[in-house]
């Protein structure tokens, strides 16, 4: 019987690029489309639910014309992150089917535009409630039982030869924790159960950084169906997250300001100068605390270009990845890099040159392909995105080049 997902492809009439090997999907060249199945209209404590629509209406949703200038780019997949809580919260309601209905179809524009899909369940670590915390800190976890079963649910709904599911993002447990290695091994061998021929991806604890696969044993995962390994690198974050208004807990992202790729191509003095005067327009930081953050930049930047990062210190950082699979005989072609790139500079800003944006991709793209892994670049829409603003879609000709990809028509 056909499913919603192959109909769908068939009404649209895509014509399908030829395939080297039908059998799997391909996932050399990437892009996330988040935040499609994010952004949720969550219901404040002490409730746990959602409004229906339980997305938001007004966050940028990628259309088939943008999926088609995306394979007309180069692109050959997609990554499409999924926020669990509202297919939790909804679990035996017709909203559930719904939801789940929703994701098929949005697989099938993906493959009707001619892009294999790569399926992420992505925790949102800042709801209240639908977090790692209750769904994947272990295995005695209160709604992992939950969460295990709506992966086996997304993992039946998927075509073995075009998709893959990424059951879990950035897990946080500590690098090379034996509950990440127990609970990771449990979620893989219920959803080859389900679906034995479906892609699947491993990755290690730690926000599946490098030192996180450093540490995994990929014995113990070995199964009957194929198997990919995720790695996200942003080092040096310095760099890739300057100005990065979310992360409050380290109090000196977000006034970073023109911090230069590489570190060569500017100076300390001029960031110094730059993130004081973006200091002095943040009125939301007592001055004591202004002056703290701004003594820890003025440290970290110095230990920056002391350091003087470049391409070789792209390289040195994928070395891990490339020697644990040369240790553990994974072949390179299985290895994903699964995120990476570098937040946009805020205009409203003295900011960093967008030349040094697009160097920083394109030294690390080139990085990861001397190397065979795939990747998959964050983000579609967003500060890292792929097009200059999330009204226009207009893809940014620096970003596309920097890819290795061509400018659609």
């Amino acid at each position: 019987m056909p499913t919603r997902r192959t109909l769908l492809a068939a009404a649209l009439g895509a014509a399908m690029p030829s395939r080297a090997d039908p059998a799997r999907p391909r996932l050399r060249r990437g892009i996330s489309l988040w935040p499609w199945f994010s952004l949720t209209t969550e219901y404040p404590a002490p409730r746990t639910d959602y409004a229906w629509p339980s997305f938001q209406d007004q966050r940028p949703v990628p259309r088939q014309d943008d999926l088609q200038r995306l394979a007309q780019a180069g692109f050959d997949f997609v990554r499409i992150p999924v926020d669990p809580g509202p297919f939790l919260a909804f679990e035996g309601t017709p909203f559930r089917r719904r939801l789940l209905d929703e994701l098929e179809d949005a697989v099938g524009l993906c493959l009707a535009a001619g892009l294999d899909a790569v399926v992420n369940v992505q925790i949102n670590e800042a709801t209240h409630h639908w977090n790692s915390r209750r769904l994947i800190a272990s295995r005695e976890a209160p709604d992992f039982s939950a969460y295990r079963a709506l992966v086996v649910e997304i993992a039946r709904r998927l075509d073995p030869a075009r998709t893959a599911l990424e059951p879990v993002n950035e897990p946080p447990q500590a690098c090379g924790s034996a509950e990440w290695a127990a609970l990771q091994r449990d979620l893989l061998a219920t959803a080859r159960a389900a679906a034995p021929a479906l892609t699947l991806t491993a990755t290690g604890a730690c926000g599946s950084m490098v030192p996180g696969l450093q540490a995994l044993d990929p014995k113990p995962l070995a199964g009957p169906g194929p198997l990919t390994y995720v790695v996200h690198f942003y080092e040096p974050y310095l760099f890739t997250h300057q100005g990065a208004p979310w992360m409050r807990g380290e109090p000196i992202y977000r006034a970073l300001n023109a911090v230069p790729w590489p570190a060569s191509a500017g100076t300390l003095a001029a960031t110094l100068g730059a993130v004081r005067r973006r200091m002095a327009q943040d009125t939301e930081r007592p001055a004591a605390e202004a002056k703290a953050a701004y003594a820890e930049t003025e440290t970290k930047m110095r230990e920056y270009f002391d350091a003087r990062p470049d391409r070789n210190f792209l390289e040195h950082g994928l070395s891990g990845v490339r020697d644990w699979a040369a240790a553990n005989g994974i072949a390179p072609q299985k290895i994903l890099i699964g995120e990476f790139g570098a937040l946009r500079s805020d205009a409203r800003y003295v900011a960093a040159n967008a030349a040094d944006r697009a160097r920083y991709i394109r030294d690390l793209r080139e990085t990861i392909e001397s190397d065979s892994f795939g990747w998959a670049y964050w983000n579609f829409f967003d500060g890292f995105g792929l097009v200059t603003d999330d009204a226009t879609r207009a893809f940014d000709p620096a970003i596309v080049a920097a890819l290795g990809l061509r400018m659609p028509r």
